[in-house]
């Protein structure tokens, strides 16, 4: 057997900026599965559910606040009710229209 040396071989590591991490999260972020929409940017699950734990830990601040269920749990609660609030809101602007 021969070893191959580490020259021969190029990195095949992709490299993705920042400007496609922010899309995939957010694509994640919409979609009801994140394994779909990792499937769908071409990209493996692990890596998309790595980001998104980066960029939670990043809001957050530490990984023990991160990970937290009570902690998920409200921001899931947040995250529905600004949801709730948008489609209110849209709901308000389409009722308050005079009829013709």
């Amino acid at each position: 057997m021969s070893a191959k040396s580490s020259k021969s071989t190029p990195d095949r590591r992709r490299k993705y900026d920042d400007a496609f991490k922010a899309e995939a999260l957010r694509l994640a972020s919409e979609s009801r599965s994140t394994q779909a929409a990792a499937q769908q940017l071409g990209i493996s699950p692990k890596l998309l559910y790595r980001w998104q734990q980066a960029q939670l830990v990043a809001e957050v601040g530490s990984v023990e606040v991160a990970r937290d269920p009570e902690v998920r749990q409200l921001r899931a609660q947040l995250k529905r009710a600004e949801q709730e609030l948008d489609i209110l809101k849209k709901a308000l602007v389409i009722f308050g229209q005079p009829t013709r």
